[in-house]
């Protein structure tokens, strides 16, 4: 059994085949490509006007094949530059092949586009030009939004969020990795610092609200009970500040970024504002990419993985003790129930009928898919998951 190939594990870290089921993507017949727009003048925000495609399930499923032609013979130079020109090309403009260089993942991101969920200001665009410095941040309104540019190659990149050492888990996103065929190619780690932004020559005592996205203004919590102020939840923190600035809301603060109140002309009138409920707020977001990268052995990685299991007393214990029996570490493991089919029957002739979720299980470990014992701890955990795909073996951040 464990001999059984682990293609479905590893190749592509895309989930074409794992397990005993086949996800896939199929083209629809006729039908119309998203419309996607910008808003305003300059660089708005991606917007999608349509419907897009969804992944569907095909144990068929596979791509059709055009016949390979047979290699050239050997040409000289002369003849491989007259070859060039009977097809109408310039040779100098064919592509360079790729060098190590191009393989790197500590690339800086000059000129690389990636999309991140909110307006400029916002932390996720932090989270990106942390990732990417010299990067081109494309602000996109929605997280299924920023997906799918990835896809439709509207962008080079995508940075979301995925949990916060406050609230935890970011569980829309944990749904989308699953719907789009995307790779996980990287992680930022940034630490959250909440201001509390106003107008220029406006005091704190003369606020009556408080304007932010729902989990700031929850983060926020003791510091603004304190103010005495009304929260009133808007779709992201950098909004928020836009909102204060545009209006001209002398009664309003808001809670955002540093780098927001840069951005919209706004006045710091307290940092930290989260301090006081927790010292230390971290945001930790995955870097989405088209292909993965090649994973390695010359610095700490961590792999993210899906499965489902059957119905059975200790098949999790079982699960999890694939990793533990070769030392490696979990650093974290969450349960979504599955979406197509939330609900299982089981007859029990005591107890009558019970129904209850089936659930996906998503984990991240320390390990790189170049390892044995991570492949070798995946080929024993293919032998009895139901479904199983890799989305990402990546380099960790380690900084804050």
């Amino acid at each position: 059994m464990a001999s059984r190939s682990l293609a479905a594990a590893t190749a592509a870290h895309g989930g074409a085949r794992c397990g005993r089921h086949h996800v896939g993507w199929r083209a629809l017949p006729n039908f119309a490509a998203p419309d996607w727009r910008r808003e305003g003048a300059g660089g708005g925000r991606l917007r999608c006007v349509g419907v897009c495609l969804k992944p569907v399930e095909d144990d068929n499923l596979s791509p059709s094949a055009a016949p390979v032609p047979a290699p050239p013979s050997r040409l000289s130079a002369d003849q491989a530059v007259e070859e060039s020109r009977k097809w109408g090309r310039d040779s100098g403009l064919l592509p360079k092949p790729l060098s190590l260089s191009d393989l790197s993942v500590t690339e800086k991101g000059s000129k690389v586009r990636v999309a991140y969920q909110g307006l400029p200001g916002a932390f996720s665009e932090a989270a990106a030009l942390k990732a990417y410095p010299q990067c081109e941040a494309v602000p996109c309104e929605q997280f299924e939004v920023a997906f799918k540019a990835v896809e439709l190659w509207l962008v080079d990149k995508a940075v979301l969020p995925i949990e916060n050492s406050m609230d935890g888990s970011i569980h829309r996103n944990y749904d989308l990795l699953l719907c789009h065929n995307l790779h996980i190619v990287g992680e930022v780690q940034l630490s959250v610092n909440h201001c509390l932004l106003a107008l220029p020559g406006v005091k704190k005592d003369e606020l009556t609200r408080v304007l932010s996205h729902p989990q700031a203004l929850g983060q926020c919590g003791i510091a603004l009970s304190k103010l005495g102020v009304i929260r009133e939840s808007v779709d992201d923190t950098a909004g928020a500040a836009q909102l204060v600035a545009l209006k001209g809301l002398r009664d309003a603060g808001a809670i955002a970024s540093a780098r927001a109140a840069d951005i919209y002309g706004l006045n710091i009138l307290e940092e930290n504002m989260q301090a006081i409920d927790v010292p230390k707020n971290v945001l930790r977001c995955l870097v989405l990419a088209r292909e993965p990268i090649l994973p390695r052995t010359d610095r700490p990685f961590k792999t993210s993985i899906v499965f489902t299991l059957e119905e059975g007393p200790g098949v999790l214990f079982k699960a999890l003790g694939v990793f533990a029996l070769r030392k490696i570490t979990l650093t974290k493991i969450e349960s979504r129930p599955q979406r197509n089919n939330p609900l299982r029957v089981v007859d029990d002739v005591n107890h009558g009928t019970a129904k209850y979720f089936d659930y996906l299980f998503y984990i991240d470990f320390e390990a790189s898919m170049a390892e044995p014992r991570a492949q070798s701890a995946l080929s024993n955990l293919q032998e009895f998951a139901t479904f199983l795909r890799v989305l990402g073996s990546y380099p960790m951040d380690t900084t804050l």
